[in-house]
């Protein structure tokens, strides 16, 4: 007996078990693979960016430079926060170092905002699918007692259909939770790597900032 006849021989709960665990895998394989890809050119775009940054002569050029190479958007943000003019808000209250930190803390949060999407749904397949698979389990014995009962005693036709399919929910629930809580972990260290780069090319950024724009005293 096959997967698609159990499918259709078991009750309502037991092919919604199986539907819910595929749209589970189905969405995990996605967001595995799209943020492979996204962390892939994240990781090489904050590379080029940086070291063309400091490769230019002016804030200028690195901008030009950036705009062609940071095509995810994380670190041309944190470069225009160090050209932002004042419009008389509160928003500019304090010295130019502390706005410059509050421009660039907004700038880099938005970009770990993207480098983290899809996280939380892995980490949620990775977290539930089991459980989920367990439900189906649960409901397969069930149906086996359901059958023992009826029969008035223990036969194997009775029973090997919901063991069965309460076997099968069990393995497609790790299936389907292994690969997303790899990933999750995977995927994070490279998160972590990204928003490391970033955070310290933010604290290179203020401290260079602070320093070309400290007020002059005249005595």
């Amino acid at each position: 007996m096959n997967l698609a006849q159990f499918f259709w021989q078991g009750d309502a709960l037991t092919r919604t078990v199986a539907v819910l665990l595929l749209a589970m895998s189905v969405s995990s394989w996605v967001v595995i693979f799209w943020k492979s890809w996204l962390l892939h050119r994240a990781s090489r775009d904050v590379a080029r960016c940086t070291a063309a940054f400091w490769q230019s002569v002016s804030v200028d050029e690195a901008m030009q430079k950036i705009k062609a190479f940071d095509t995810q958007a994380l670190v041309f943000p944190m470069v225009v926060a160090t050209k932002f003019e004042a419009i008389g808000t509160l928003a500019d209250a304090g010295s130019q170092a502390q706005r410059l930190t509050r421009v660039l803390r907004n700038a880099l949060l938005a970009a770990l905002t993207k480098l983290q999407h899809g996280q939380v749904l892995l980490a949620t397949v990775g977290a539930t699918a089991p459980f989920v698979g367990l439900l189906g389990t649960v409901w397969g014995i069930y149906h086996a007692l359901l059958g023992i009962a009826s029969a008035g005693q223990v036969t194997i036709d009775k029973i090997s259909g919901p063991v069965g399919e309460s076997l099968i929910m069990t393995a497609a629930g790790l299936m389907v939770a292994i690969p997303a809580v790899l990933a999750f972990n995977v995927l994070g260290r490279a998160v972590a790597r990204i928003e490391a780069e970033l955070e310290g090319f933010a604290r290179d950024l203020r401290e260079m900032g602070s320093t070309d724009t400290a007020p002059v005293v005249n005595r």
